[in-house]
């Protein structure tokens, strides 16, 4: 096993260049999936990886319920610097875990929280709420998926920009985007080198939906007005809602692109170009992850087996 049940902690940094270069030149959709993607599988594999060291650290301590035999020499020589390492990974995947764990209890209670604030209205696709604040957001699950605005933000918007909101919200819900934000979340708790992923997926879903927003009305203008005014007048929501588990991207950019031509689809740029071989770099980083913690694992459930007594 040796040092290589150490990479990856480190191989998340592989997948920085494409964080920042998907942004530019993928297509929101693909930028957002494949982003995630990453994410998760190094966020995985790193968790896995605490885990393997972890166990040579409790096996360290006086008292530990564990087998004799996982305190054997064979198993701490399997990881390099055995006597640090293994007690540092004990605080580092408790505070993943607990991390993970209130990322998730905090994403069940804002939902909840929304869908009791609603339970009043009635069950339409649409929940207009009379207040003076300016706000939308997607509201996904419960009995159906709902979009909530403000009359003081409907009130600002011609009937053009009206629709074109309500697209984008809709867009949002139609291909699960909080899904994407939960996971790159729950992967930068795991993994802080994966921070950057999180921040790009943050804006990539964003123009995802202003991309489909733009299809669903025919005018890409129309979106970008939309967008804009929304920024201008939106003050935020006065309770925290899954919007407020991204930002909504910056705003300039956002309005620019639109006002551009519409990216180009495509599934896998090429490796002849900058985003290509910062896409394959990432992927090389991913693979070279998964196949160095799965082969640390096998490798210490085979110690472990050998060194503890039938």
């Amino acid at each position: 096993m040796g040092v290589f049940v150490f990479l990856p902690l480190v191989l998340p940094l592989t997948a920085w260049p494409i964080a920042r270069l998907a942004e530019q030149h993928l297509h929101p959709r693909t930028a957002t999936r494949m982003l995630t993607g990453v994410a998760a599988v190094m966020a995985v594999c790193s968790t896995v990886c605490l885990g393997l060291v972890m166990v040579v650290g409790t096996a360290q301590l006086p008292g530990n319920p564990l087998p004799d035999g996982w305190s054997d020499p064979e198993v701490r020589a399997a990881v390099p610097y055995d006597e640090v390492a293994g007690k540092a990974a004990i605080p580092a995947l408790c505070v993943v875990l607990v991390a993970c764990g209130r990322t998730l209890w905090r994403h069940a209670r804002v939902r909840r929280r929304a869908h009791r604030a609603l339970a009043g209205l009635r069950g339409t696709e649409v929940a207009v709420l009379p207040d003076d604040i300016p706000y939308a957001y997607a509201l996904p699950g419960g009995r159906r998926d709902r979009v909530v605005v403000t009359t003081a933000l409907l009130d600002c918007l011609e009937p053009a920009e009206r629709r074109a909101l309500f697209a984008h919200e809709r867009a949002h819900l139609a291909a699960r985007h909080h899904r994407f934000l939960l996971a790159v979340q729950l992967a930068a708790r795991a993994n802080p080198f994966l921070r950057p992923l999180r921040t790009a997926v943050a804006y990539t879903a964003e123009r995802w939906a202003d991309e489909a927003a733009a299809q669903a009305v025919g005018s890409r203008r129309a979106v970008a007005h939309a967008i804009g005014k929304a920024a201008l007048v939106s003050r935020g929501t006065p309770v925290a809602t899954l919007a407020g588990f991204a930002a909504a991207g910056p705003v300039p950019r956002r309005v620019a692109a639109l006002l551009g031509p519409a990216p180009a689809v495509r599934r896998w740029p090429s490796l002849f170009t900058s985003v290509g071989l910062a896409a394959w770099g990432a992927a090389a980083g991913t693979a070279v992850s998964a196949m160095s913690s799965a082969n640390s694992a096998v490798t210490m459930i085979l110690i472990l087996y050998a060194a503890t007594p039938l």
